[in-house]
């Protein structure tokens, strides 16, 4: 219940608009008094918190041979930053987790249709009615993000080491509760771990280069044109849509080429735990119950999802690569850390504030683990002189930050981001 009690607090909250990014490098630039300095990294949210020294700062300013020159270490070095522990995939844990999330989903859920089912709701006006459940859809929608983040560790099989329960925890999580059809899912995140920041080959983002906004499609226009109206719908687009990588419910696009079909029988019964929960619940409750009570919940879910995809994998300077210069180190370290708030972070398991590491070691280290494992990357990658990889952004007003960046910038890049040879360092 403390859950929900903190949850109600996320509709008020106003947004900082600093944003820097992994290889970040720049001279000092002063933003708001609640945002980062251009150039200085601060240590992941965790405890107390003191500030590092600044990055030596480069001359050159030319920012994508600056930023270029810096070769993140390779994947067993960042491995060996880590105390073994991080690497500790505990199933009791990560079931006790489960357990809370699945217990707040079910009682706000819960709560909500036993209020919308009362005599004293009906006797409302619609104003009053829609009053009325608002706060306790967004308490319900919260607690569902909470639970996404708990199938999205049984998608990277750190839920546990036995493929079985990461499958069961993952079709209750993600296609029962959240009507996300864990398998194919999990088959398109993969493959955006794989190839994150890539420009061409990066699933769940698709990134255009601004200065070609003219020769885009009439379509991909008006979607920029409306993208202030779509934050409530994105989610639904990318599932069943299939935009930008290939339908989750029916499967076309490029995530099923070449796919046989006994994977994509497999997948389909994550298709069909979704579709039959949610033909159920709509089949018992009726449309205008099950809209107010399940619908509109996972509609606040599915934005903090967008919102925190875009905010960890997207900013003003980030860099993107081609098939000449994408390595995995590379695209990982593109990643941003942010914080929430203490509370919705660790509500949120690190999905926001752990981010960086779990890039790193996405099928390796499981939520419970990743605050102290970044703090011991910070760490190392101090020792080595790299710090500059790492960037963290302090973002307790995250909604309005969203909705900046998102208007801002949509999902375009500027050429001079895009990084199409490496320069030798001299």
């Amino acid at each position: 219940m403390r859950t929900l009690i903190i949850a109600t607090v996320i509709c008020s909250q106003h947004v900082t608009s600093g944003f820097t990014t992994p290889h970040q490098i720049l001279k000092p630039i002063e933003l708001s008094s609640t945002s980062l300095r251009v150039g200085t990294v601060l240590p992941p949210p965790t405890k107390e918190r003191t500030v590092p020294k600044e990055v030596k700062q480069l001359e050159d300013n030319n920012i994508q041979n600056d930023i270029s020159r810096i070769e993140p270490p390779n994947l067993a070095t960042v491995s060996r930053m880590l105390p073994p522990e991080s690497f500790d995939v505990d199933t009791k844990t990560s079931l006790f987790y489960f357990g809370l999330d699945l217990i707040a989903v079910v009682g706000s859920l819960s709560f909500l249709n036993a209020v919308v089912t009362s005599s004293i709701y009906h006797s409302l006006p619609i104003w009053g009615q829609a009053l009325t459940v608002a706060p306790l859809q967004i308490v319900a929608g919260f607690a569902m993000w909470c639970m996404w983040c708990i199938g999205h560790d049984a998608g990277h099989s750190t839920v546990s080491k036995k493929k079985w329960i990461n499958r069961i925890v993952g079709e209750i999580s993600h296609s029962a509760f959240c009507l996300t059809p864990f398998k194919p899912w999990q088959k398109s995140h993969r493959r955006h771990h794989m190839n994150h920041n890539h420009l061409t080959d990066d699933y769940s983002h698709q990134w255009f280069i601004r200065e070609e906004k003219e020769s885009l499609h009439p379509i991909i226009k008006l979607s920029q044109k409306t993208r202030n109206f779509q934050l409530p719908i994105l989610y639904f687009v990318y599932l069943f849509v299939g935009v930008p990588d290939g339908g989750h419910v029916f499967f076309y696009g490029r995530l099923w080429e070449r796919a046989k079909m006994k994977e994509k029988l497999n997948h389909a019964i994550s298709v069909a735990v979704s579709v039959a929960t949610s033909g159920f619940l709509w089949n018992k409750m009726g449309f205008a119950d099950f809209s107010v009570v399940c619908m509109v919940p996972w509609c606040v879910m599915s934005i903090w999802l967008f919102m925190v995809t875009y905010l960890q994998h997207h900013s003003d300077d980030g860099k993107l690569y081609t098939d000449d210069t994408f390595t995995f180190m590379r695209g990982a370290f593109e990643t941003v850390d942010r914080s929430y708030g203490k509370w919705i972070d660790r509500m949120s398991h690190h999905m926001m504030d752990g981010h960086v590491v779990h890039h790193l070691l996405f099928e390796k280290v499981p939520h419970y683990r990743l605050e102290a494992a970044t703090e011991a990357l910070v760490e190392g990658l101090d020792k080595r002189g790299q710090l500059g990889l790492y960037k963290f952004i302090d973002t307790p007003n995250f909604l309005q930050e969203i909705i900046r960046q998102f208007d801002e910038n949509w999902f375009f890049i500027n050429e001079n981001q895009v990084v199409r040879q490496i320069a030798k360092k001299k």
